[in-house]
């Protein structure tokens, strides 16, 4: 795929992850104990020889600068090519910028670039794919657009509302809808999509003429008769991260085994920005089960089903349950933390006890201290 640009965009509303977004975008949300969400869309792209990525930063993009840099992680850092981070654009106060919009004011770059195709991939959806025999597809078949889709059981309606991709009898795409929970499995968007550069190019000139699509999306539908379609099926494990509850989710599944070795062994490495730091110290005092810990931590006290990240401390016969406890962050003796998320730099203090609730963890904002409450 050394022809494509990768372009790594989510889309998603920041206001779904409560405080967690405050402070950055949401694809630079913490996960696994070492890694950002958006690490896994670029270390697709590098795994499959796309050497050319474009990152829209959006607002806060101050975390994505620091933690990509100049893409060395990625090997990424190139004479030619390589990464780019556009900033964000900020047309008033109160209007946000589309997808279309953004594009567009990047249109330059595109027109300019000697390569020939765009992966267009929406980070919050996460999952390890090979991608070339879906290249091979696209490109043997001359198509003009291919949309990626994984077959998605869905009975307990975790993925209401999420974009549906609508096949007829023969295979063939008829639209990209919603999901409203009217089947127990359905055709789950994946949000990833491969496009002739032209034809980008020209649905985004086409969109803000005719202001008849705010989404990539929307302007392949609005132009479906005159392309070339194609749809690409994937297995494996996919999360899609939405809202804070998706968010939670998608973490603690890594705590089971056969997701957490599908998501970080096998074909096709993750790769994130690397920090010397010395090996977690498990003192006499800690009991830890089930759970996901970076280094650098110092655990006293009891973790249960959680994950925690790099230079956490956990005092002495505090108890961490279903919670995930983010770098530096600070857990006080005698503590009690049950379905919690406390962000970077959180402190809680001796004997205070928080309990969330699995469906809404409770947040502590990045770098706030929770006390116990005057008697």
């Amino acid at each position: 795929m050394e022809k494509c640009i990768g372009l790594i965009n989510s889309g998603v509303n920041n206001g779904a992850f409560s405080s967690l977004c405050g402070i950055r975008p949401d694809y630079m949300l913490p996960y696994g104990g070492r890694y950002r969400i958006i690490d896994f869309a670029l270390s697709n792209m590098t795994n499959h020889n796309i050497s050319n990525v474009v990152v829209y930063g959006g607002k806060h993009i101050r975390s994505t600068l620091d933690h990509l840099g100049n893409g060395q992680s990625w090997e990424l850092n190139r004479r030619r090519n390589g990464l780019m981070i556009f900033p964000p654009i900020f047309e008033s106060d109160l209007v946000v910028p589309t997808d279309i919009s953004i594009y567009f004011n990047s249109l330059r770059f595109y027109e300019h670039s000697p390569l020939n195709t765009v992966f267009m991939d929406n980070p919050m959806t996460i999952i390890k794919m090979d991608m070339d025999e879906a290249y091979d597809k696209f490109i043997e078949e001359d198509l003009d657009v291919l949309i990626f889709y994984k077959r998605q059981k869905d009975t307990e309606g975790k993925y209401l509302n999420a974009s549906k991709v609508i096949l007829d009898d023969a295979g063939e795409l008829v639209n990209i809808g919603t999901n409203l929970g009217t089947e127990d499995e359905f055709n789950l968007f994946l949000g990833k999509t491969i496009i002739k550069k032209d034809v980008f190019i020209d649905l985004v000139k086409d969109s803000v003429e005719k202001s008849n699509a705010h989404t990539m999306r929307k302007a392949i539908m609005n132009n479906k008769e005159h392309l070339k379609i194609g749809t690409y099926h994937v297995d494996g494990h996919v999360e899609v991260i939405r809202d804070l509850r998706s968010y939670y989710e998608a973490n603690m599944n890594l705590l089971v085994p056969d997701i957490y070795h599908e998501m970080f062994f096998g074909r096709n490495n993750i790769y994130t920005k690397s920090k010397d730091e010395p090996s977690t110290i498990y003192k006499d005092s800690s009991k830890v089960s089930n759970s996901l810990l970076a280094n650098g931590c110092i655990i006293e006290g009891h973790v249960e089903n959680s994950i925690i990240f790099r230079g956490v401390k956990i005092g002495k016969d505090a108890i961490v349950k279903n919670s995930i406890i983010i770098q530096k962050s600070v857990i006080g003796a005698d503590s009690i933390i049950v379905n919690v998320i406390v962000d970077k730099y959180g402190v809680v203090e001796d004997g205070v006890t928080l309990v969330g609730n699995p469906l809404q963890p409770y947040v502590i904002a990045k770098g706030k201290t929770i006390g116990k409450a005057e008697e």
